[in-house]
């Protein structure tokens, strides 16, 4: 029994160091590749002198192209991928769904929403920001309306909370369609590259923005970690163990939503980063959550970051919108698991 749960703490500890070296391979990669390839070495010297007591020399062209032009752009990609997978746990643990993800009660649509009426009616020529300023608007009245209809009596229905997120899903991509369809050539591509999901201009501006919504929900999941595991067991089981369930799971559903809505007005619509990564990491890792989380953060920042690079190398100088890169991957592993629960 002892030699068992040595063995098995030695694998969670062999599989976060993978985890955590993917990462910084990641990193290293995404910083050093672009328009101009920084050589190896100039990168390892340039990021090391960035933490304290460390200095190397090293040409300051590379500084500039690596830390004020690509890093801040890298950073936000590992938040966006670290906030969506570790949501797409919580979302898939508290509906007991294996295909749900951040998007399923659609805040994200509320988000993308934002973002297409910001640059629609100008403001983003303005300011920058008042594209994801509007995205992260339209998600947290998108998820007031929907909680204001599911919730009866102090009650919220998971059922009714996933049909109402469908139906102003819905409702909101027909308005985006609409704008669509009424916008000149030149607006009808930004809001179309914003609706694929965009990492471009992204820099240390909207790395101050993301940092602590995404730290805040990190905590709040982890400090929940054993409330998702009970979930798994049924409502029932976890009001018998003391959990206050609809409490619990509205924080829940609430910070997930909210972190992912403030990504996806920062980014645009990035789909299956939540629905592969989580299903991934708990493959290797098993079901509790509380390495799973801090697993899909890892996991999730890897995948992300890395279909950015993916982006921007593909089809230089130009850029495939990094939502076309995870739907490559994600649609095909999401046919799987549709097919492998109609097996099951």
């Amino acid at each position: 029994m002892e030699n068992n749960m040595v063995c098995k703490q030695s694998k969670q500890v062999l599989i976060f160091g993978i985890l955590i070296c993917s990462l910084l391979v990641s990193l290293l990669l995404a910083t050093m590749y672009g328009g101009v390839i920084v050589p190896f070495t100039e990168t390892v010297k340039v990021l090391l002198s960035l933490l304290p007591f460390i200095e190397f020399d090293y040409n300051p062209m590379y500084e500039t192209i690596l830390v004020q032009i690509r890093l801040g752009r890298v950073v936000v990609a590992g938040l966006v991928g670290a906030a969506l997978a570790i949501s797409g746990v919580v979302m898939q643990s508290v509906f007991r769904n294996p295909m749900a993800d951040p998007g399923i009660i659609g805040v994200s649509s509320g988000g993308a929403f934002g973002g297409v009426l910001a640059i629609y009616f100008g403001l983003a020529a303005i300011h920058s920001l008042f594209v994801p300023l509007m995205g992260f608007i339209l998600a947290a009245l998108t998820l007031f309306a929907i909680y204001m209809i599911a919730t009866n009596q102090g009650r919220t229905s998971v059922l009714t909370l996933l049909l109402t997120g469908i139906a102003i899903s819905s409702f909101l991509s027909a308005c985006t369609s609409l704008l669509i369809s009424f916008s000149n050539a030149g607006v009808m591509q930004q809001i179309v590259q914003w609706m694929m999901g965009n990492l471009n201009g992204r820099d240390w501006s909207h790395v101050q923005i993301l940092t602590v919504p995404v730290l805040f929900s990190i905590c709040v999941f982890l400090y929940h970690a054993n409330d998702l595991d009970i979930f798994l067991l049924g409502e029932e089981q976890a009001q018998n163990m003391g959990i206050s369930v609809q409490r619990t799971r509205n924080l829940l559903l609430i910070t997930a939503s909210l972190v992912t809505g403030m990504s996806v007005s920062l980014t645009g619509a990035i789909g299956f980063v939540g629905l592969i990564v989580p299903h991934m990491i708990r493959m290797i890792i098993g079901p509790s959550h509380r390495n799973l989380l801090l697993a899909s953060v890892l996991g999730g920042a890897s995948f992300l970051i890395l279909a950015d690079l993916i982006s921007r190398l593909a089809i230089r100088p130009a850029e495939i919108q990094i939502g076309s890169i995870t739907a490559f991957f994600g649609a095909p592993f999401f046919l799987y698991l549709i097919l492998k629960n109609r097996l099951c």
